[in-house]
């Protein structure tokens, strides 16, 4: 709280940093927007007329001459590509989380100030180590011949429905089930392991980036199934999460989820 000899400006700084809560929603929503944005832009088809060319790592155009998918140079822009779309479909079920553990960082007074940034970085930090697993998965299903390089999406359709098989048994797993209850509850979440600290921040970070991998990482395999650029399956896997992890325990989206990827495993089957 700003002290009552404190010049004007060093008071109403303070006043607005007392504020947490809305900075760090202000925060939430701008990193969203820009990592729509971004993926907007990166799936809009270039402009060939004006020498644009293809950026490694992304879905490559019919007639280029196609790059080493192991080499650096692809797999960077690659990894780039995964760790936004996780910050474009996991930030938006991930920040009411965030948002009470700045609440409550507040109410913690000095010992909490900071903590929620790093209780966020942390929780991304672990998204961007799995977008490093799924570009290397995007380099080795594309060596094998699986996943075309122009559109990122399995062309076989036994293959893709034996992929949404697979997603769909993981959707009724014990694992899932877990994972799911633990990321349900926020405030069940953080009661269970506060601590105002900021290094308590980074270790709560950490288990809630872990919950949240093993609730949602199998389901971003769809993506290789409808296209990694895929915008309408990149938001329809956003719906799907916030589905799972914010509707009533009682309509248990993740079975309604797992009978459509089986029946959507069967039509591909039948076609």
């Amino acid at each position: 709280m700003p002290a009552p000899g404190d010049p004007p400006r060093a008071r109403a700084l303070a006043v607005i940093l007392a504020r947490e809560s809305w900075i760090v929603a202000a925060g939430l929503i701008f990193l969203c927007l820009l990592a729509w944005w971004w993926l907007w832009g990166m799936a809009t088809p270039p402009d060939h007329s004006a020498g644009m060319v293809d950026m490694p790592g992304m879905p490559a155009m019919a007639g280029r001459p196609a790059p080493d998918v192991w080499s650096i140079a692809y797999l960077g822009p690659a990894a780039l590509m995964w760790a936004v779309m996780m910050v474009a479909m996991m930030l938006p079920s991930a920040a009411p989380m965030i948002l009470l553990h700045a609440a409550l960082s507040r109410r913690s007074g000095a010992a909490g100030q900071g903590a929620t940034p790093l209780f966020a970085a942390a929780y991304l930090a672990l998204w961007g180590t799995f977008a490093l697993a799924a570009a290397g998965a995007q380099a080795l299903l594309i060596g094998s011949g699986l996943l075309s390089q122009v559109g990122l999406a399995i062309e076989d359709r036994r293959a893709a429905a034996l992929l949404l098989v697979a997603i769909a048994l993981y959707q009724l797993s014990p694992l899932k089930r877990l994972c799911l209850s633990n990321c349900r509850s926020p405030l069940g979440f953080l009661m269970a392991r506060w601590g105002p600290t900021r290094s308590d921040a980074l270790r709560m970070g950490l288990a809630h980036g872990a919950y949240c991998i093993g609730c949602c990482a199998v389901l971003m395999l769809l993506l290789f199934v409808g296209g990694v650029m895929n915008l309408a399956w990149i938001a329809f896997i956003t719906l799907v999460v916030l589905a799972e992890k914010y509707l009533p325990a009682r309509v248990r989206p993740d079975r309604a989820v797992a009978v459509l990827l089986l029946v959507g495993a069967v039509l591909l089957v039948a076609r």
